[in-house]
């Protein structure tokens, strides 16, 4: 058990501060040991807290109710969703319960997020019974557990969801422009960008979310590591890398300096990108995932667009870098955890069991687009439509690190899109503007991973 201590909780001045030794179930294996065991939860609660599905509200609080029926046949217990919106708003919901040691009893975490949890040592390792209660480890796609835990013996997260990152393209649009297939460098992808680009008629080269509260840093990630440019380098930040300046100044210029974003996706959520894209007014979205089929199988665009992966050479090269990572996406996804000082630890295993079945995760990806974290119902889905690309992706996606600093240098990458979003919508971003927000994120970076060291 911890203790908190008054300088224990005083020290919270970010999560990564909490990087306390772990404790929880003994080492984890693997093996589906048959049914789990009934749980009988008749008049208890068990509180589940997730992302808010904005691309589908309507949907996502249909199946919160599908979900509370369902277990309350199956357990006898009432389930509650609680949600959050955006990176920092998830950050702070885990820092307030591990302070107060009270909160949901399951977090549904983007798989980034994962080792940020799990170094303040408020979740449960999963050991050999709790795998039997969910189903055991053979049931998910051994990709899925990738960042679950710092190794395979030691693992926090269940998988819940796989979403690699691709992008959309407009298949008329690309005819139109001569165009006979998508770039795989990111140099390449701008000029097909200029070349589909026709504003006086309302169309772009590519649907880009500046305001996104979670994809603006993938981007510059991406680009980044495809560089040389490993981010965290042993108990080093690279945030003031060549590699990440270009990939700011990439990201940036397409909507400032190439004009081949539509101005107003300085103020678009991913949702409204999806939007742009769906009505035909863009030849590509770049960094969405395969929950965007559902809208664009309604839309106009139903028969007109396809999927590739993302550019894996960086801004500036013709081909992947020696050197570099040749990253299609980060590997992406959600993880749920057990809170340790939950009192429904049973419950919870019996929602991620019920959760991560076959036929579950065949009804969420049909709903959301989402692909299952369950083994058998992602091989069911290797021969659809739009899956080749998607797949691949999946295949050519590296985990970012395993660090308890992770979260706050992701925010710290995601920050910098958000204090320029002002510049961006005034036409630049100053290079000694961009060189100080850069300074920033390192300093804040390293001081992280300094504090994250030393506990």
């Amino acid at each position: 058990m911890r203790i908190r201590t008054t300088a224990k909780v005083a020290s919270l001045a970010t999560l990564a501060a909490l990087a306390l030794a772990a404790c929880g179930a003994g080492s984890s294996s693997s093996g589906d040991s048959g049914s789990p065991a009934a749980v009988d939860g008749k008049g208890k609660t068990l509180s589940v807290l997730v992302n808010t599905n904005t691309l589908y509200p309507d949907q996502q609080k249909q199946w919160f109710s599908d979900m509370a029926t369902k277990f309350k046949a199956k357990t006898g217990a009432d389930l509650k969703y609680e949600t959050f919106t955006s990176a920092n708003e998830e950050l702070q919901r885990i820092q307030t319960s591990v302070v107060s040691g009270q909160g949901p009893d399951v977090y549904s975490l983007g798989t980034t997020f994962t080792p940020t949890a799990v170094a303040t040592g408020a979740f449960v390792q999963l050991g050999d019974d709790e795998w039997k209660k969910i189903g055991g480890k053979d049931r998910f796609n051994k990709a899925t557990l990738g960042i679950s835990g710092p190794s395979d013996k030691k693992l926090f997260g269940v998988p819940f969801v796989s979403r690699p990152f691709v992008m959309a393209y407009n298949k008329d649009i690309l005819a139109a422009a001569g165009i006979d297939k998508p770039a795989t460098t990111w140099d390449g992808l701008l000029e097909q960008a200029k070349k589909a680009t026709d504003a006086s008629k309302g169309q772009y080269g590519l649907a880009v979310a500046y305001k996104d509260n979670f994809d603006p840093w993938k981007f510059v990630w991406a680009m980044s590591v495809q560089a040389g440019n490993k981010i965290v380098d042993g108990d080093k930040a690279k945030l003031d890398d060549p590699a990440m300046k270009k990939a700011y100044e990439t990201y940036f210029g397409w909507v400032t300096k190439d004009k081949v974003v539509n101005p107003a996706a300085v103020g678009w959520s991913n949702s409204q990108a999806l939007a742009e894209f769906a009505a035909g007014k863009a030849a590509f979205f770049p960094m969405t995932t395969s929950n965007s089929i559902p809208t664009l199988d309604k839309s106009p665009l139903k028969d007109k667009y396809e999927y590739a992966i993302m550019p894996v050479a960086a801004p500036g090269d013709s081909s992947p870098k020696d050197g570099g990572t040749p990253a299609a996406s980060i590997l992406s996804g959600d993880n749920m955890v057990v809170a340790d000082y939950s009192k429904n630890k049973d419950l919870a295993y019996a929602y991620m069991e019920m959760v991560t079945s076959k036929d579950e995760q065949l009804n969420y990806q049909k709903t959301f687009g989402d692909l299952p974290a369950n083994a058998e119902g992602l091989k069911s889905l290797s021969s659809a439509p739009h899956m080749a690309a998607i797949t691949e992706a999946a295949e050519k996606s590296f985990a970012t690190p395993f660090t308890g600093a992770w979260g706050d240098i992701q925010l710290a990458l995601l920050n910098v899109t958000v204090q320029s979003v002002p510049d961006l919508a005034a036409g630049n971003v100053p290079e000694a503007t961009l060189n100080q927000r850069l300074k920033d994120a390192q300093d804040k970076a390293q001081s992280s991973l300094d504090r994250a060291g030393k506990q």
